[in-house]
């Protein structure tokens, strides 16, 4: 997948701490005041919390929006960055109200964003022996499934220190609003040519710490979204691409997208590999479980899932399967087999079942070879042409 393109992009960055609260009486004002004596500006996005917060905000000179029934931790930083675009802000840093991330760490997010200011920027928590084992797990679990949807490695997609350019959150369409939102926006920055990236970060988990978190709904949301995530990943359809123009992000043009991938350093590679992984998935003799090979892997390594379908639609049918019977015949007659009856076609069918699966196991990763430097070649004289022309 193409990287955005930022063209020349020179509006000075401006950034914003953005503190999303509910509950967190006992915590709120600590963070609020060691975000503002590292930050000037700092905004709390109070989610319909019971108690008023106002007073415990007061004299620290930070902002404050409310909203008044609680409507989720996705929704308070929409909200947040919808105001932070309104007063000029280019980016958010999201800290957790809970006490759990270090507000004196926002600087490296801001050194970060001034490198790759179109980035994602999360904050990997340092985990030691405090930490939960639930909070381990559920880190694990969640970037596997990212590594699944994308074929990227995000070490922390659960972490809420993040820092988000507002513009990117402006084009991305999100349906989350509460803790999921964190999982599918980096997820489908992902999808849209954003980069993500990554600093390390501490993490404390005090006794005085609470977490909103519900074992139960927050869970069956993040369950419902990675099914969904997964299930899109899938589809052998492009992912809409976002182009700077003019200071702003618009939807790249499909067709634009096509040649933007063919011109892309690594794409010939990229294509080689997504063909042979689609004839080798196509040539295996195992039906059903093929198929979650073919998009579990074309995910995994972040392959073009149209091109693994296409490969891999080309083995259906009798041709495919009848060489490898033929195969497996060979291997363990040393002949191959030429008499089609009621009896080699019909009484015998458990024995060519075993002699396709075996005869797979050495025509698939040929196949594959054979695919893969075909496509290599035919991808190379592509580009050198699409390069003369452009």
């Amino acid at each position: 997948m193409p990287s955005l393109e930022s063209g020349e992009n020179k509006t000075p960055l401006k950034f914003l701490v953005l503190i999303a609260h509910y509950n967190h009486t006992g915590t709120l004002r600590r963070v609020a005041q060691a975000c503002r004596a590292v930050w000037p500006e700092v905004l709390v996005v109070d989610d319909g919390s019971q108690e008023d917060v106002t007073p415990l905000l007061q004299g620290l000179q930070v902002h404050l929006l409310r909203q008044e029934v609680n409507q989720g931790k996705g929704c308070a930083i929409l909200t947040g960055a919808a105001w932070a675009a309104r007063h000029g802000f280019t980016h958010i840093i999201t800290i957790d109200a809970d006490g759990q991330h270090l507000p004196q760490e926002i600087p490296l997010f801001v050194a970060q964003a001034h490198q790759t200011p179109d980035a994602l920027i999360i904050g990997v928590r340092r985990f030691d022996q405090s930490v939960p084992a639930s909070s381990r797990f559920g880190r694990k679990f969640g970037n596997f499934w990212v590594r699944v949807q994308t074929g990227k490695t995000v070490r922390d997609i659960q972490s809420g220190y993040r820092c988000y350019p507002v513009d990117m959150l402006r084009v991305l369409h999100v349906w989350s609003k509460r803790y999921a939102f964190e999982v599918e926006v980096a997820v489908r920055a992902l999808w849209a040519g954003f980069a993500v990236q990554e600093v390390d970060v501490s993490v404390h988990y005090g006794a005085e710490r609470i977490s909103h978190f519900s074992k139960w709904k927050d869970n069956w949301r993040l369950t419902v979204l990675n099914t969904y995530l997964t299930m899109r990943s899938m589809l052998p359809l492009a992912h809409r691409q976002y182009v700077r123009q003019n200071g702003h992000w618009v939807p790249r043009p499909y067709g634009q997208t096509l040649k933007d991938n063919l011109l892309e350093p690594g794409s010939t590679l990229r294509n080689a590999l997504s063909a042979a992984w689609g004839i080798f998935c196509g040539t295996i003799a195992f039906p059903g479980l093929r198929q979650v090979w073919l998009f579990g892997g074309a995910g995994w390594w972040n392959l073009n899932r149209l091109v693994c379908v296409g490969f891999e639609k080309l083995c259906v049918g009798p041709f495919v399967p009848a060489l490898c019977i033929e195969a497996g015949y060979w291997l363990r007659h040393g002949q191959f087999l030429t008499e089609f009856n009621l009896t080699t076609l019909g009484r015998q069918i458990g024995q060519r079942v075993w002699e396709w699966i075996l005869g797979s196991l050495v025509l698939a990763p040929l196949f594959a070879v054979i695919v893969f430097c075909v496509v290599a070649l035919a991808g190379l004289i592509l580009r050198r042409s699409l390069h003369e022309h452009a």
